[in-house]
């Protein structure tokens, strides 16, 4: 790995002067910039873009996102179709395109893979500040051209270039939550012409603070069992508080350089910075409703529980690019860098007070995870005549992940003060950095190297009232897993595989204002990192045993999408679309038939390919003014996804774990030119989602979400409030809980939990200036 770099850094470095050399006695083509009072100030609703692409693309402007003020690039999403979360309440962290899990969706910056936090390979949108956002693209189909990771789909933040403004401005604002807490919201872009070339630079700070209450009631039985349940085998209740503070601080630069002879040369970048902290204080009882001094004592106290998670994150992308004319078509090279590094210091301490004397267990854990990758990436396109273009390419790229988990633990006993009774100002010293006699994890410390390799070539035609696509991609993938643990390393293990992946898309014009999309193409999702280490977990699943399994192959998929689109007047656009997914090898986790480290009755289990799944669903959507009842100032937004998918585990049928069964969003924003005032309402709902593993089940399900603006403008700034999760949501949970597999096929329960979270409304108040 580290010879790989060191040959492809020098590439990219040399490579880009290079590039840059040769361009720099040409001439600057005139581009279209956009004024940064039409950014800024807006007059007109944004609805969404008609996409130029064949395949199926939903393409939305800042300005359909922008006048809500989201925090992140996650709520900038809630308002597109198809895109559910599994989040905290007020947070939208991993994106669930068609209700999948986060690691089914490819998610891309200025169209290039960027790696995240998730073992599963997925990234976290909310560590993209939405201010940084020129477009959203959510593509529903593979192309061959592009890498087929996306099951799902993938969703492209398209990140401002150099062309997208001229002038400057910046943004002072704040957030307010009922926590009585104030965070800051800070941004300031200037673009504007630089040498040979366009530059457009942006610096971002955003501060966000999500405090929640959880409550929990826990039962020795559930309802199936006994319609009596809460009254007979009530077992504890937990009070719980929940505090996420973070700040992001984000850089993104763009130099674009176009020449006469039609060549372009384009330097790009983003950097996130993240500083996080998780605070949690949660206290068990053993009254449904008590809140009275510890157990040991005669109260009704059983535990006492803090944890504390200092989180530091911060990520990199990278991209330089050349394209010019040649040999009749054009040719491309890009070149790509990009790094995730995540350090988190976890502190937990519990104390336990069922005896006499109260016992304090504590546990520490220190995490750092470094991922990067660095590509190059090679095409070229011919005009074959007729209207009909051949492209072909190759891509080589080099991944590394590097992984660190140590762990430390105590247990003691522990004489309370006197007067200590529950919480407050006298409750004793818990978490701390005093626990520093730390061993590495099981499968703990290791590194995951992959290299791939891939070829590409693709036809497309223009045939008048029909587009079309079709392509071949091959990708080979090496993987070398390294264990690096000192006295548990299993040595580490190799594979590798690959896949032809086809793809055809076509888009035919009924009229000029109607079109009919139709899309088919093969996709994978590659095997989550950690079910890959062939180190052996005790306990890690319901108290079985879980063995990695270095050789899994991955998830393919054939999939087919079929829309129709019909333009309403100059900016309206209404669209339905049916997909559907064929699932080829699904990694679940199997029975070895081995006696488990806990005795009889438990075993070990390993990641497999067991089997095959499907989904499938309907999307609609509509974003248009209502000018054909003479109302053109006023906009409204709506779409609906229904989903639906089949897979069968240990247990029988279910959907894909944590799929919702549909979501739904409502809009409308009315524009007052007269006062130089607009104002907005948005309404989300998403349907209950049900998960299955083993030895637990939960249906997870969300209150709606409203969230209203007000705005005023003048010449040069944009005053906008807003006001979010205005209906006090809450995310409700049922977990389903039991001792062994046998257990769960009996419906013979541990445990029964109700649990609620609940956060209050966030308030927002911003102000942007042009000059």
């Amino acid at each position: 790995m580290i010879t790989t770099k060191k040959k492809l850094l020098p590439l990219l470095i040399s490579s880009a002067i290079a590039v840059a050399a040769s361009g720099a006695l040409a001439q600057q083509q005139t581009a279209t910039v956009k004024n940064i009072e039409e950014l800024v100030v807006y007059g007109d609703i944004g609805y969404r873009n008609r996409a130029d692409e064949i395949k199926p693309v939903l393409d939305y402007d800042r300005q359909y996102f922008e006048r809500f003020e989201p925090a992140s690039a996650g709520d900038a999403l809630k308002r597109v179709p198809s895109v559910t979360f599994l989040s905290d309440v007020t947070e939208s962290d991993g994106a669930r395109l068609r209700g999948l899990a986060p690691g089914y969706t490819q998610i891309l910056i200025n169209g290039e893979r960027v790696p995240g936090i998730g073992n599963d390979r997925s990234f976290l949108m909310d560590r993209i500040p939405a201010e940084l956002i020129e477009r959203v693209e959510v593509v529903r189909s593979s192309s061959a051209n592009r890498s087929a990771d996306g099951v799902a789909g993938a969703i492209n933040v398209v990140l401002r270039d150099s062309y997208s403004l001229d002038g400057a401005y910046f943004k002072v604002g704040g957030n307010y939550v009922d926590d009585d807490e104030l965070t800051e919201s800070l941004a300031a872009v200037w673009g504007g012409e630089v040498g040979p070339g366009r530059l457009v630079v942006g610096l971002d700070r955003q501060g966000r603070y999500n405090p929640k209450e959880k409550s929990s009631i826990r039962y020795g039985d559930s309802p199936e069992n006994n319609p009596d349940y809460a009254a007979e085998d009530f077992d504890n209740r937990e009070d719980q508080t929940d505090v996420r503070d973070s700040t992001d601080t984000a850089f993104n630069g763009d130099y674009s350089v176009r020449f006469d002879d039609g060549g372009e040369l384009n330097i790009a970048g983003v950097v996130v910075q993240t500083d996080r902290t998780e605070d949690e204080r949660s206290f068990e009882y053993d009254d449904p409703s008590a809140i009275s001094g510890p157990q040991n004592a005669g109260g009704n106290l059983e535990t006492d529980n803090q944890q504390h998670q200092d989180i530091e994150e911060t990520s990199y992308s990278l991209s330089g690019r050349y394209s010019r004319p040649l040999f009749g078509g054009e040719a491309k090279v890009k070149l790509t860098a990009a790094n995730f590094d995540n350090r988190l210091d976890d502190r937990e301490s519990e104390i336990d007070f069922g005896d006499e004397i109260a016992v304090i267990e504590e546990g520490r854990i220190r995490q750092d995870i470094e991922d990067e990758e660095y590509g190059i990436e090679l095409a070229q396109s011919f005009d074959l005549g007729a209207d009909t273009e051949l492209e072909f390419g190759a891509l080589l790229l080099t991944k590394e992940r590097d992984t660190a988990i140590w762990v430390a633990e105590d247990e003691r006993d522990l004489t309370l003060p006197q007067g200590w009774d529950q919480f407050g100002a006298q409750s004793p010293l818990r978490v701390s950095n005093l626990l520093t006699d730390f061993e590495p994890a099981v499968g703990g410390l290791n590194t995951i190297e992959e290299q791939r390799a891939d070829l590409f070539a693709m036809l497309s035609g223009d045939a008048g009232a029909l587009q079309w696509e079709a392509g071949l991609r091959y990708e080979t993938t090496d993987v070398e897993i390294d264990d690096n643990s000192p006295e548990q390393s299993t040595g580490g293990a190799s594979t590798d595989y690959d896949f032809l992946l086809p793809s055809a898309h076509l888009r035919y014009s009924l009229t000029d204002s109607d079109r009919i999309i139709a899309s088919i193409a093969r996709t994978v999702r590659r095997p989550d990192f950690d079910l890959i280490m062939p180190a052996l977990l005790e306990g890690e699943v319901a108290d079985n045993d879980l063995q990695g399994n270095p050789d899994l192959e991955p998830e393919s998929a054939w999939g087919l999408d079929i829309g129709y689109e019909r333009m309403l007047g100059d900016q309206g656009i209404a669209g339905i679309n049916f997909f559907y997914r064929d699932v080829e090898d699904l990694i679940e986790l199997a029975n070895t038939g081995e006696e488990g480290s806990e005795g009889p009755g438990y075993f070990v289990y390993r990641a497999d390919n067991v089997g095959d799944g499907w989904v499938r669903g309907v999307e609609l959507d509509l974003s248009a003014p209502l000018a054909i009842i003479g109302l053109a100032d006023t906009g409204i937004f709506a779409n609906y996804t229904y989903l639906d998918s089949d897979i069968e585990d240990l247990f029988g049928d279910r959907r894909f774990n944590d799929q919702s069964r549909w979501v739904y969003n409502l809009g409308l924003i009315q524009d007052i030119p007269s006062l130089g005032m607009a104002m907005g309402v948005t309404y989300r709902e998403q349907g209950d989602a049900y998960g299955r593993i083993l030895g637990e089940e939960v249906t997870t399900m969300y209150d709606a979400d409203l969230e209203i603006f007000v705005e005023k403008r003048w010449q040069s700034l944009t005053l906008r409030f807003v006001g979010s999760n205005l209906l006090d949501g809450s995310k409700d949970e049922i977990f389903n809980k039991f001792d062994s597999i046998e257990d769960q096929l009996a419906r013979d329960f541990d445990e029964y939990e109700l649990e609620s979270e609940e956060a209050g409304p966030i308030f927002r108040l911003t102000a942007r200036y042009a000059f």
